[in-house]
């Protein structure tokens, strides 16, 4: 049989990426020394954002890391992406945010990882503004819960969370303001599209303000470019102008337009678990893998 004529442009991709499968197997991630939080947001709609927290999670998990994803956006999407119930009969995060129910009494197992932990959200949640406005300590409930939840699982003698990830809605409202206060470093996905960098200089002058004044921990540590599509010389040049004015946020993994990526959210799971030998899979795993291995360089 002829060897592959990889001078082609679809047998150059599939040599690409059984490289780079390689360099990932049998690879296991480092545990931080302490729990990470994560909060994922941009206030631009359609960027990834969801797309992202819930596949990112979904590889840390499956690489046998313990992962709490909070989903605070009222649409739902990261809990339906996980195959989490959360219509409006059941308990979720706005009763955590709302009626201070344990964060315990809320999350529910990811049913195709068992790692994976998530707190639903609810149609609830889109009074939540409102309703927080007048409740004592309105910013500080998200952060204050989480760590009541970290309390219950060390007194139950569980594993401790290595990882949290909370989704935001597309806003700068009370609920991403609380997302903010509750994490220590917040993940910016970026689509490689021409308005890419619109509307990111105002989501880091909010971040500078939270951290004046509410939260002096929280940092820009990671930025992820998303949808990029290799035929075009317009995401290249995108990617390259992020990474000019974030060369040291920016993560080298890049995640494509994918149809798997988008089908599997239909399926009620991660495109990690709906279809794990994707090139969308593959390139979520290796953000995961540099989001865990910096989380080490940054502690050494």
């Amino acid at each position: 049989m002829d060897t592959m004529d990889d001078s082609t442009p679809l047998a150059s991709q599939l040599v690409n990426e059984n490289m780079r499968r390689e360099r990932l197997k049998g690879r296991g991630l480092p545990k931080p020394d302490r729990t990470r939080y994560f909060t994922i947001s941009n206030q631009k709609g359609g960027v990834g954002k969801t797309t992202t927290t819930v596949n990112v999670a979904a590889a840390l998990a499956q690489s046998g890391l313990n992962v709490l994803v909070v989903d605070i956006d009222p649409q739902g999407n990261a809990s339906t992406a996980l195959g989490i119930e959360h219509h409006s009969e059941i308990d979720s995060i706005y009763d955590v945010l709302i009626n201070d129910l344990p964060l315990q009494d809320v999350v529910a197992p990811c049913p195709d990882l068992d790692n994976l932990v998530v707190a639903p959200a609810t149609i609830d949640l889109a009074g939540a503004e409102i309703e927080l406005v007048s409740l004592v300590a309105r910013e500080q409930r998200l952060r204050r819960a989480l760590d009541q939840y970290a309390t219950y699982r060390d007194a139950e003698g569980m594993d401790r969370l290595d990882y949290v990830f909370i989704d935001c809605p597309p806003s700068l409202g009370l609920l991403t303001v609380n997302a903010f206060v509750a994490a220590r470093e917040v993940l910016i996905p970026i689509q490689c599209e021409y308005y890419a960098l619109e509307g990111l200089s105002q989501l880091l002058k909010n971040i500078e303000m939270i951290q004046k004044h509410l939260n002096a921990d929280l940092v820009v540590s990671t930025i992820l470019l998303t949808m990029y599509d290799g035929r075009t010389n317009l995401a290249a040049q995108v990617a390259q102008e992020v990474r000019n004015h974030f060369p040291n946020e920016v993560l080298e993994a890049v995640i494509p337009r994918s149809v798997r990526i988008s089908e599997a959210p239909s399926y009620q799971q991660s495109v990690i678990t709906y279809d794990r030998s994707s090139t969308g899979a593959l390139s979520y795993m290796e953000a995961s893998t540099e989001i865990a291995d910096r989380g080490v360089a940054k502690k050494t």
